[in-house]
């Protein structure tokens, strides 16, 4: 059996902005003295006079941005996720919400497989954050192919965007010729009929192994792919809730204001269903490596499976 191809979406998203600057010429990539790290270089390497690297000021950064759009310009901001989404939340929400500026949110390294980095920069509470801010959009990509079509569609997009980037090199899943995303929108991966897994970002493809392990003991899971957290795509969660009537969610992030909030939420209006949230479950990260720390915290394929077992049970 041949290996399975693994890229980090933060690579996919570096060399997203290269691939990109010619298609729009208008766009202007920052940096919070990251470049090496969030894989901007790519962008300077290319395009050194519209890439501003504005140190170790996340905030000041966010303003620039929001001024650099009010010029016609379309700036791409990057910094960690715990930088981007912590540290300068202020300026995120009263320089670029507020105003509805078209700025994008490069986010990288967030969630736990920043691994040994620790808690400190294992950001598990940005798209929590993130979902607060009206009329912010949230892309959470599942893999590098995803990751490529999310800046793309961002650049595409006049509004803010929070585009959400992984450390860790992770498998392609989505490397099909029907592959296609769009904004607001979900994939159905996988049809099933006794219990739905919602899943977003790497969890996607645990979402998919748990599946697999599933279905060996009879058990019709339906796999749905959540790029978007905001707008979310409540119509396909909703009819597949309906269907199946359980719904597990799987995030890299808390439990608390993610997907799994989104979810509950849409469904407690439309559908209510019992529900069981799979991801960082109201604690902090710790050192380890991205791929000890996915089984202790059971956010890898087997670590998924046994929780929706339980679930079920």
């Amino acid at each position: 059996m041949s290996e399975v191809k693994k890229v980090a979406t933060r690579e996919a998203y570096g060399n997203a902005l290269a691939e990109f600057g010619d298609s729009y010429p208008d766009m202007v990539v920052l940096d919070a003295d990251l470049a090496a790290a969030t894989k901007t270089g790519v962008f300077r390497k290319k395009f050194p006079e519209r890439h501003i690297d504005c140190g170790i000021a996340e905030a000041n950064m966010m303003g620039i941005a929001a001024g650099l759009s009010l010029t016609g310009k379309i700036p791409v901001a990057s910094t960690f996720a715990m930088f981007a989404a912590g540290r300068a939340f202020e300026q995120v929400r009263n320089s670029i919400g507020y105003p509805h500026l078209n700025v994008k949110i490069g986010a990288t390294h967030a969630g736990i497989t920043v691994g040994e980095d620790g808690a400190s920069h294992q950001c598990n509470e940005d798209i929590a954050l993130m979902r607060t801010i009206p009329g912010m959009t949230i892309l959470n990509p599942s893999d590098a192919v995803e990751a490529r079509a999310c800046v793309k569609a961002a650049l595409d997009y006049v509004g803010p965007v929070y585009m959400r980037f992984g450390r860790a090199a992770v498998p392609v899943i989505n490397d099909r010729p029907e592959y296609h995303f769009e904004i607001g929108k979900g994939q159905l991966l996988k049809e099933g009929t006794d219990v739905t897994i919602v899943a977003t970002g790497i969890l996607v493809n645990s979402a998919l192994e748990a599946a697999a392990k599933l279905e060996a003991e009879g058990i019709s899971a339906e796999v749905i792919n959540i790029c978007t957290i905001k707008p979310l795509d409540k119509e396909m969660i909703v009819k597949s809730a309906k269907k199946t009537g359980r719904v597990v969610t799987a995030e890299e992030h808390s439990i608390i204001g993610g997907l799994g909030g989104a979810v509950c939420e849409a469904l407690c209006e439309s559908a209510p269903v019992p529900v069981y949230r799979i991801g960082i479950r109201d604690v902090f990260g710790e050192s380890g490596s991205a791929a000890a720390l996915l089984v202790k915290y059971e956010l890898d394929g087997e670590g998924v499976y046994r929780q929706i077992k339980a679930f079920l049970q």
